[in-house]
């Protein structure tokens, strides 16, 4: 069946619909109350507060799709984005919003037309679909936006939905992918008032080092950030955790073993900042190798875990070897219900994990992180690697002082160091600071607080 749909520009926009009772049973006081809801120029005030990605709307006519996991602050970066127009030029969409959840794309246009003859006759400069995987067939009609209507478009969801292969055939060459990350701590420091510069840093120490150790056991996702209850913070970090294994993996992918899919995940977050055999696991979560390798990669493709592969010139290798696994967010650790206390190296090294892949997403799109071992079992916890080099070996250590330093890290990351031809040399602490000359290695010693505040490597 074909359809008509005229705007205010008198240009039909065309398209199929399976059937025209569809098209009629969209409610449009209920929608239009979503959207009242949930736009500049409606009820919504909540305060947008910026942050550090460098995110900017594409000049040419293609559609931004902003991606990350779960409640890590896309939409907000959405808005951030909308106040390059006036307010009652932009439309947004919540898709998770139950007014919403069942339209299907074709309602998009007819959404469209309500606000057409309710806040502005010509089209939205901008549209926002967020939370765009509820709607099956949205890239067809952000298509049309952004190629017949020269349309702004920004698409946001969940990592487990937007990514590029699932919608290269529709908007090949036509779209921009940008991953965020939930909050660095040099941003909670900025939501804070607190500047940057080592003058601002020091004149407020006690309250960026309570900062830091609240960052290092709850996170950085923005709700858990802004919440002043610890209580509240468990509460939601169990329900984030929870509803990115029911929407985002088992939903998504249509799993049936959920019990199995959830040990392993469990499995995962008790042991973050470890390597993990997916052919050891099998066994332990009685799964096949192939299930094992298929549920980890839904968990990474939602961004639950993060899994770093071990370097080797032999890419069969790097296939084949053990990876260590990372979790996006310490948050989910501590409330999980582990002993923080005995995981302080666990928790350290993960925050590094975390911030070495945001830096490579947001700044230095060139980079690759692995980490390194040799047949003596001697570990380097981070190579940082562009092109053709090794630009950087990093160690994590819950030392205080050099004498805490334990021998073989110093002795690995030299013998890194030589293997793979890199000299620039860190060992990230919890409160040590120096620059010791070892052999012929010089090796920067760095406390992690001050570490996180840099964006270079």
């Amino acid at each position: 069946m074909i359809i008509s749909v005229k705007f205010n520009k008198n240009l039909p926009i065309k398209f199929i619909s399976f059937g025209l009772l569809a098209w009629y049973m969209v409610d449009e006081s209920l929608v239009f109350g979503a959207l009242v809801d949930w736009n500049l120029w409606g009820n919504f005030r909540k305060e947008v507060r910026s942050r550090e990605c460098d995110v900017k709307l594409p000049t040419r006519n293609l559609i931004l799709t902003i991606k990350g996991v779960r409640r890590c602050g896309k939409s907000f970066l959405s808005y951030l984005l909308a106040k390059n127009f006036s307010a009652n030029e932009t439309l947004f969409l919540n898709f998770e919003d139950p007014r919403l959840t069942n339209l299907s794309s074709d309602d998009i246009l007819r959404v469209v037309e309500v606000y057409q003859r309710k806040v502005n006759p010509s089209l939205p400069r901008l549209i926002v679909l967020d939370e765009v995987q509820n709607v099956g067939g949205w890239e067809n009609v952000a298509r049309l936006f952004v190629d017949a209507k020269d349309v702004k478009v920004i698409a946001t969801g969940s990592s487990s939905k937007l990514m590029s292969e699932e919608y290269a055939t529709v908007l090949t060459g036509r779209h921009i992918d940008v991953e965020i990350f939930p909050l660095s701590f040099r941003e909670i420091l900025s939501w804070n008032s607190i500047g940057l510069s080592e003058v601002e840093v020091y004149k407020s120490m006690p309250k960026v080092l309570y900062l830091f150790e609240e960052y290092l056991n709850y996170g950085g996702f923005p709700e858990i950030v802004l919440s002043g209850d610890k209580g509240e913070k468990v509460d939601l970090l169990r329900n984030y955790f929870s509803d990115i294994i029911v929407k985002d993996i088992v939903r998504r992918f249509r799993v049936r073993e959920i019990e199995k899919i959830e040990n392993l995940a469990r499995i995962y977050l008790t042991n973050i900042s470890t390597l993990q055999s997916f052919n050891k696991l099998k066994g332990i979560i009685r799964l096949s190798l192939d299930s094992v390798e298929r549920f980890s990669r839904y968990m990474e493709t939602a961004r639950l875990f993060l899994f770093l592969p071990k370097f080797s010139s032999s890419l069969a290798q790097q296939i084949l070897a053990p990876k260590k696994v990372y979790c996006i967010d310490n948050g989910f650790f501590s409330a999980l219900g582990f002993k923080v206390s005995e995981n302080f190296g666990k928790l350290m090294e993960n925050l590094v994990a975390i911030e070495l892949f945001r830096r490579k997403n947001y700044w230095f799109k060139n980079l690759e992180i692995f980490y390194w071992r040799d047949y003596q079992q001697r570990e380097v916890d981070f190579v940082v690697k562009e092109g053709n080099y090794v630009k950087q070996l990093i160690q994590v250590t819950y030392a205080s002082g050099k004498d805490e330093v334990e021998r073989r890290e110093v002795e690995s990351l030299k013998k890194a160091s030589n293997e793979l031809g890199c000299k620039n040399l860190m060992i990230i602490t919890w409160t040590y600071e120096d620059i010791f000359l070892f052999d012929d290695k010089t090796i920067v010693f760095k406390p992690l607080w001050k570490w996180l505040l840099q964006k270079e490597l």
